[in-house]
Formats: structure tokens, sequence, C-alpha cells
């Protein structure tokens, strides 16, 4: 039984979307299960599967959304978590965002700047569950 929120978890890894409001359906996060801040202390089962996994997310969100391609970012500042961001990046994005300006979306759509379809984000992240269950990470 998935946690409240999850698209998807196992033993290593949990797949959250991000917190809404969010303009951009399908951007979520792989976040590790254990208190760990990135690839550099990461143990050896997380190193051996921290590409299959992130290869195979990106595959089944691209699939799920018909996103062009999915920007991927890591900072690691605000989460005991490694937390890796996957946004799908669309032909038509708010505001034209590409590249780094994809980011700041979240920040502008929490202040109203940016509409959110909340139906489609829901659609999506429902779709990616369903996905995840049928084709798990490794």
């Amino acid at each position: 039984m998935l946690s409240d929120g999850a698209l998807f978890e196992n033993e290593l890894w949990h797949v959250r979307p991000i917190m809404q409001p969010c303009a951009v359906p399908g951007w979520v996060m792989l976040i590790s299960a254990r208190h760990v801040a990135g690839p550099a202390v990461f143990d050896d089962r997380e190193t051996h599967s921290f590409g299959p996994t992130f290869r195979h997310l990106q595959r089944v969100l691209l699939e799920v959304t018909g996103a062009l391609r999915i920007y991927s970012a890591a900072m690691g500042e605000s989460s005991p978590h490694f937390h890796c961001h996957l946004v799908p990046r669309y032909a038509a994005m708010p505001k034209d965002a590409k590249g780094w300006a994809v980011f700041d979306l979240y920040r502008a759509s929490a202040a109203g700047e940016v509409s959110v379809d909340t139906a489609e984000v829901d659609r999506i992240n429902t779709a990616l569950r369903q996905a995840l269950s049928n084709s798990p990470l490794p």
C-alpha cells in the first residue's frame, strides 16, 4: 500500500508529485527512502539502482505525459532525503518557459501568476501511478 500522496514506492525510492499548486502537470520528485544528502553518499544498493530507476521513471513520464523531454534537477537543500525534480517540458509551456525558467513556474503558480489545470494534474498523476504499478521502477 502506498503512503499518502505517493505515486510509487519501493524500499529505496519514492515518487511523489510536487506540492500543489503546480502549473506543469506531471512534475514529480524521485526521493530516496532513507535520509541521504545525495549520490555522493548513496550506499551500494542506491548507487546501483539510481541510474536504471532514473531512466525508467523518465521513460514512463514521457509516455504518460507526451512531453518533448523531461527536465531534471536536484539541489538537496530543503529535505533530509535526496530528491530529484523531474519536470515534463511540453511544446506549450506557461510563460513560454524553457530551461531553468521552468523551475520558476512552481513559484509563479503558487503566486497565482499562471493558471493551474488541476484536472490535468490529477489525470496525469493517476495515469503515472497506474503506469508505475504496471511497470514498477527497478
